[in-house]
């Protein structure tokens, strides 16, 4: 089979940043890269960072040189991945099984989006609800944590024509 050309574009690297400028690429062209292999060096206007290509396989171009300002969303290296589904790269057929990643809007997690987690409320009991399910106890304590103390019941308002201090 032909091997599926991908292109990685710059993700999103921060709140608020539309761009990034290549400092210096960690790969050349025609190089095989591992999957999460950092491929490029980008300074933004928080920080240098690396950035990682979600794909493996045989880089076939890059976009950019040092020195240069990328806006967000434009391709920065394209990759050959091999469709076989060898250790090169992600089989294009297959679900999604993300990359493991995780950078603002980078969308390496299964099914290209991530999965939200419940709220965790007092007690430490999260449900779809947000309460036990009927008849379920609560769970105890942590091993080697006190149980938490009990809430003070709330002040009584200060009578009319008082400072609120008690006398």
């Amino acid at each position: 089979m032909m091997p599926v050309v991908r292109e990685f574009t710059l993700p999103d690297l921060g709140e608020g940043l539309t761009g990034a400028e290549v400092v210096r690429w960690m790969v050349e062209v025609g190089e095989v890269i591992a999957v999460d292999q950092p491929v490029v060096e980008v300074e933004t206007a928080k920080a240098v960072v690396e950035v990682p290509c979600p794909y493996g396989g045989v880089v076939t171009a890059r976009f950019g040189e040092p020195g240069e300002e990328v806006p967000v969303g434009a391709a920065l290296v394209t990759v050959a991945v091999s469709p076989s589904g060898d250790s090169s790269g992600p089989d294009p057929e297959a679900p999604a099984r993300g990359s493991g990643n995780v950078l603002v809007g980078y969308g390496t997690v299964e099914g290209g989006k991530g999965a939200r987690r419940g709220r965790v409320r007092p007690g430490g009991a999260a449900t779809a609800a947000g309460a036990l399910p009927a008849g379920a106890a609560a769970p105890p304590p942590a091993p080697g944590r006190p149980p938490a103390p009990p809430r003070r019941a709330a002040r009584p308002a200060p009578a009319a024509g008082s400072r609120g201090w008690p006398s």
